[in-house]
């Protein structure tokens, strides 16, 4: 059946017969007579026929006056069947309604037959319920009132599923629609055997008269029920003033009212489905069953009981009907003295309090609606009270909290029919409506799009982008760019895959309005403009045509150095839908090469995994537009790989016939953009994010399978590239002694892409019309190995199930289906992806917008686990500070655990300050997490760097709260974990190429360091500069230049302001560098009294000047860094003994020094060995071995060694801990 419908014809057959009563019917004296309010006894018989058929008529009017009524008075059978026939053919697919009076002939059949007359009203003749189906067709709309109705209804039901089977055995007409019998709408007066009531105090037709005057019926059988109400008659409540229609008089408030409670009972009653169709996509079919609702309380008080198909819940005795029967008094108590002021009096009509009250009920829902179960039933009344002027302005206020609960709330609201009245509301001026309006379309077009073509109809989308234009909204509106944001995000929606709505916007001016907020300071609504304009040019050359010419396309650039990661991610988006299918013109095309090669350069050197997997469907899309001419670069670069791969291999083979490398050499530079897609491809494969490179490598496995079937290129030739082996991008949530298969890994084939991984940095060339290079933090560095013979080992890439959030990105499983097109592509398509980040922003509509978020709400379970935490460590801290006095004189001897491992944590240790966790890394990728509280152990895991790299820097970030885990590997990648405690919730937060690596890893280790204030992460390794990352951004802020050819090997900062910053390095030198000065004055100061290579440097917390470091000689020298000279120097080791490991606590004054001696010493700030830890003391056996890494407790007097040849853990207290 069709989503509308409506009734356009009604037949009204009356079969009343006045004055003669039907021979099967006795009536009780006195009786019920009055039909249609009309006494058929006070008026000669054809008369009075006529005179109720004619009100009959004028009654049904008020609900649909645009209908073709027909009048049958007392007809026979043929008389009948050609009403119907004819009703049904001008109605053609839409409903006939069929009214049937039976007062004057017998009760209908057990079979169903109702009764008409002969031509000469001598009998009185049956028709079959068959027959009448057959005449009436569907859908259609039947009324019965007469006694026995229920056998119609029974009788009816049988006959129409014989004629929809029968119709579904029949072939398919083509030309036609069936629509079925049961979707008919019946309605009778009583059951089956039950006589119409009689009372004389009732109209005989009172089931009609509930059917179309329900007013006034119920106005009457109120005061019929309550006999305290003496001063209001009958005739007095049928002069109640004013219209239907009009809901400033007392029987339109009336109406209103009643249509409210109908409503609200219905959609509290009925199921959602069922209470659209009855109540939403036809007016009279709704006035009818809002009606009969009336009808049901009324006859089941006189002992009748209506029917109706399709059947309905009991409602007769709903909790709102008590609120109809407040408000019907209140009225009638005002209507004597409102007909006497119509005579000449001067009382005004006091307009009902039923809908402010209703409104301050659902307030109070809305207050407690957070633990409240269930949909708050007064939303029908909400809905209503938007078509009043003194109520609109509060109910859509209560509305727009309701709706932003979460798309539930969305559904209900949609279900119970907001969306004629927001649509319509949108043609009002009132300025005091634009918030509240752009706030509710915004969360309804957040959970349902498909309104495009309404919002075109009437030009509804201007009126949001009447509000972006709007130089004087900010007076009117408050949070202006936010709203304006919603009203972009609405357009954005409007334009999505509706190219007639991209139309009526270019008409609109919209691509000129939208840039003009490019540079707004609220990041949403920059966001939501870069989104905005994507989608109003996405596969619409005129748009694309204008953007190049009004450059608007230079605007979006600029924002991919935003310092917002979603706004940056939202630009790429904005290009990835330009550069797609533009016209060919050659000026176009060097715009969109130029696109192209700004966003590689930006992209390659952003941190944020979303930014970097936006530039892979930016390539992916640039590439499949120019398929052939990638193809041709990427034979190209096969070809140069293939050449440096054989004189590397002859220059550079071993004694052992192994091979070695020294260094790929530089190739040729390409003057060629697409050389540098596909390589920016090949390096986006080897990207440290998963998804990132899952995304890049199927684009890449695209490029490589086309080489080998279009150029005749063989596997061999394909995969014999270079002489190293790609790093795996795989991360495992735990490295247990015996790993169980992820629950829900996917695996995939050995990527082509594999071996174009490799030595990266070479790979990456110049962009003649962007840059002369690419950013070195794109290089990725990877694994030495040869293949054999050419061949690639299969490498499949894991899909780890403990990927689940990326900056809001769901990467579980790995699963890129999402971003592939549906089904078949052509060659011309190549690799092409598209992007889900519109999809992905809109999930923020989604979220409730006027709620206190939980964490910030007092009581929740966040906050209050927060509040804990703070109390937490507040404390701790407090404590530490009155123990870091006595801890530089106690000694370190009491062993607090001994912990085993599977792994051996021997190259790094960190502890948690405020949790009693501590984690130690191997010398290659394992982490292992312990509570050294409990002394066991949480979790284990592999960082997933490659082979031969090792992990080189652990640092915890955000201890206050919910802390992560921050993991630096020598590869040149940092990677954050989340739930890092946890084996089964673990999550990859980001990872992003921090430092670019050499391929020698052991050179270089990529230091770290954290500051917590200001959210800033320095990380060194590469000789020539330490680069500083906002972590909050997610971009590199500042590259400060180091002037050493030596790689650094201790950093360190002075945590409050984050300015001062010291690096250690190889040669034993130790610099200052400040990050307020220019790059090339921000190296203030050098220390050179180290003779050998810088271990550890430590700028002490309350003290920014003190600064202790120390060499493997074995000398710590503490500094003050206002001096040139250290103020104190300290031999830790003796003669011919190597320190291996430094620790120097962050607020005591003590440190630790670990030796291959087999021994720890401790030592505090004026060179006391406070305590000496050895091998084989103590009676419960070892304690050490050769130490590997020693960690301090940021907050206690507790010291932690690793060793190197054993897989354990040891943790000594100070006598002040």
């Amino acid at each position: 059946m069709r989503e509308r419908l409506k009734t356009v014809t009604v037949a009204i057959v009356l079969c009343l017969n006045i004055g003669i009563d039907p021979p099967d019917v006795v009536k009780t004296n006195p009786c019920a007579k009055l039909e249609c309010w009309v006494d058929p006894l006070s008026l000669p018989p054809q008369k009075a026929l006529e005179t109720i058929g004619r009100n009959l008529q004028q009654q049904y009017e008020v609900w649909q006056p645009r209908a073709r009524y027909k009048l049958s008075l007392d007809p026979s059978v043929e008389e009948t069947k050609k009403l119907c026939c004819s009703l049904r053919k001008f109605a053609r697919e839409d409903r006939v309604l069929f009214h049937y009076n039976g007062h004057g002939v017998p009760k209908p059949t057990p079979g169903g037959e109702i009764w008409v007359f002969n031509k000469d009203y001598t009998q009185y003749i049956p028709v079959s319920l068959f027959d009448l189906q057959s005449w009436l067709g569907s859908p259609s709309i039947c009324v019965f009132d007469c006694s026995n109705a229920g056998h119609i209804i029974r009788e009816f039901a049988r006959f129409a599923e014989q004629r929809d089977q029968s119709r579904q055995a029949e072939p398919v007409d083509e030309n036609g629609t069936y629509t079925p019998m049961k979707d008919c709408i019946l309605f009778a007066a009583c059951g089956p055997n039950e006589v119409l009531p009689m009372n004389p105090d009732l109209p005989s037709d009172l089931f009609t008269c509930c059917l179309t005057t329900p007013i006034e019926i119920a106005l009457r059988w109120f005061v019929s029920q309550n006999p305290l109400i003496t001063n209001i008659t009958p005739d007095i409540i049928m002069k109640i003033p004013g219209r239907l229609n009009d809901r400033r008089t007392p029987l339109g408030e009336l109406n209103w009212i009643f249509t409210a409670i109908t409503d609200t009972i219905a959609w509290n009653v009925f199921p959602h489905d069922l209470f659209k169709r009855l109540f939403r996509q036809d007016l009279m079919v709704a006035a009818l069953f809002r009606n009969y609702l009336l009808a049901v309380r009324i006859m089941r008080h006189h002992s009748c009981t209506p029917m109706s198909t399709p059947a309905l819940p009991p409602t007769h005795q709903h909790p709102m009907w008590s609120s109809w029967d407040l408000a019907a008094e209140m009225c009638l108590s005002q209507l004597p003295a409102l007909l006497k002021a119509g005579e000449g009096g001067g009382v005004e009509y006091k307009h009902s309090s039923f809908f402010s009250e209703q409104l301050t009920a659902f307030e109070v829902w809305l207050t407690k609606g957070a633990v409240s179960k269930g949909q708050p039933e007064q939303l029908p009344i909400v809905l209503q009270v938007l078509l009043s002027q003194v109520h609109r302005l509060r109910a859509l206020m209560l509305l727009s909290r309701f709706l932003d609960l979460g798309p539930s709330s969305v559904k209900l609201a949609l279900s119970v029919g907001i969306f004629p009245y927001v649509l319509k509301l949108l043609q009002s001026p009132a300025a005091e409506l634009k918030p509240v309006l752009v706030f509710i379309w915004a969360k309804i077009l957040a959970v349902d799009r498909s309104c495009q073509n309404d919002l075109l109809k009437d030009n509804g989308f201007t009126y949001f982008i009447n509000i972006l234009t709007a130089t004087n909204s900010s007076s009117v509106i408050p949070n202006i760019s936010e709203h304006r944001a919603m009203c972009a995000f609405i357009l954005s929606i409007f334009c999505h895959d509706f190219r007639a709505g991209q139309e009526a916007c270019m008409k609109n001016d919209l691509l000129s309005t939208l840039v003009l907020h490019l540079d707004d300071q609220d990041s949403l609504l920059r966001q939501w403009i870069c989104i905005g304009l994507g989608k109003l040019w996405e596969g619409y050359n005129d748009a694309k045509i204008l953007c190049f010419r009004e450059n608007v396309n230079s605007r979006i650039l600029s924002l991919l150095t935003d310092p917002v990661a979603e706004v940056r991610a939202a630009a790429m988006f904005a290009i990835g839908t330009l550069i797609k299918n533009v016209p060919d013109r050659p000026d176009i095309a060097s715009i969109v090469e130029y696109n192209v090669g700004a966003a590689v350069v930006s992209g390659l050197a952003d941190a944020s995994p979303i930014v970097r997997k936006e530039l892979v469907i930016v390539l992916s899309k640039f590439a499949s537009c120019h398929w052939n001419f990638c193809i041709t670069a990427a034979l190209e670069l096969a070809k140069e790989d293939k050449k440096r791969f054989r004189r590397t291999s002859t220059e550079s083979t071993s004694s052992d016939g192994s091979m070695q490398t020294n260094g790929p050499s530089t190739p040729r530079p390409s003057q060629s953009i697409y050389m540098s897609c596909v390589k920016a491809l090949y390096s986006l494969s080897a990207d440290p994010f998963p998804y990132v490179a899952a995304l890049a490598s199927h684009v890449v496995d695209e490029i490589s399978l086309e080489l080998m079937t279009a150029h005749s290129i063989t596997p061999s030739q394909v995969h014999h590239v270079t002489s190293t082996r790609p790093a795996s991008i795989a991360i495992s949530p735990r490295v247990d002694a015996s790993p169980a298969k992820p629950a829900s890994s996917l695996k995939r084939s050995a990527s082509f892409a594999h071996p174009f991984k490799a030595t990266l940095s070479s790979l990456i060339a110049a962009i003649p019309s962007v840059a002369t290079t690419i950013t070195p933090a794109a290089d990725i560095a990877v694994e030495e190995g040869a293949y054999e013979d050419g061949e690639v080992k299969a490498a499949a890439v894991q899909m780890v199930n403990c990927i689940k959030d990326v900056a809001g990105f769901s990467a579980e499983n790995l699963d890129i289906s999402v971003h592939l097109k549906s089904g078949v592509r052509s060659a011309a398509e190549g690799g092409s992806l598209e992007s889900i980040f519109f999809d992905w922003s809109l999930e923020y509509f989604l979220e409730p917008q006027m709620r206190v978020p939980e964490m910030d709400d007092p009581g929740s379970q966040q906050f209050n686990g927060r509040l804990w935490r703070k109390q937490r460590n507040d404390r701790i801290a407090e404590e530490a500070a009155t123990r870091f006095g006595d801890a530089s004189v106690k000694k370190f001897e009491n062993q607090v655990c001994f912990l085993h491992s599977d792994d051996n944590p021997g190259a790094l240790l960190a502890f948690h300050s405020f949790e009693t966790h501590i984690v130690g890394a191997d010398h290659h990728s394992g982490l292992v997490v312990y509570d050294w509280a409990a002394q066991n152990r949480r979790n284990l895991f592999s960082n997933g760097n490659p082979p031969r790299s090792r992990i080189t820097s652990i640092k915890f970030i955000n201890e206050d709260d919910a802390a992560m885990l921050l993991v630096a590997s020598d590869e040149g990648v940092v990677r954050v974990y989340r739930n890092y405690q946890s084996p089964t919730k673990i999550e990859l937060v980001s990872s992003w190429k921090a430092l670019n690596a050499s391929l020698d890893y052991s050179d270089s280790p990529l230091l770290s360091d954290w500051q917590q204030t200001s959210g800033s992460l320095l990380v060194a390794g590469d000789p020539s500069l330490i680069r500083v990352w906002d972590l909050d951004r997610e971009l590199c802020v500042q590259d400060i230049p180091t002037r050493s050819q030596k790689p650094v090997t201790a950093l360190t900062s002075e945590k409050l302001s984050g300015n001062l910053v010291v690096a250690g390095f190889g040669d034993g030198g130790i610099r200052l560098f400040d990050r307020r000065a220019a790059p090339t004055d921000s190296l203030v100061a050098s220390f050179s009294e180290h003779q050998d290579k810088v271990l550890c440097a430590q700028i002490q917390q309350g003290d920014n000047y003190n600064l202790i470091s120390g060499s493997i000689k074995g000398d710590v020298r503490i500094w003050d860094i206002r001096q040139r000279r250290s103020v104190d120097v300290i031999d830790t080791v003796p003669h011919g003994v190597t320190m291996t490991a430094l620790a120097i606590h962050e607020q005591a004054s003590i440190f630790a020094c670990g030796t291959n001696a087999e021994s720890i010493r401790v030592f505090n700030t004026r060179g006391v060995n406070i305590s000496t830890i050895r091998y084989n003391e103590g009676f419960l056996g070892p304690k050490i071995f050769n130490v590997g890494c020693l960690a301090f407790h940021p907050q206690r007097a507790l010291l932690a060694a690793g060793t190197m040849d054993n897989a354990s853990l040891s943790l000594f207290a100070s006598e002040a801990f």
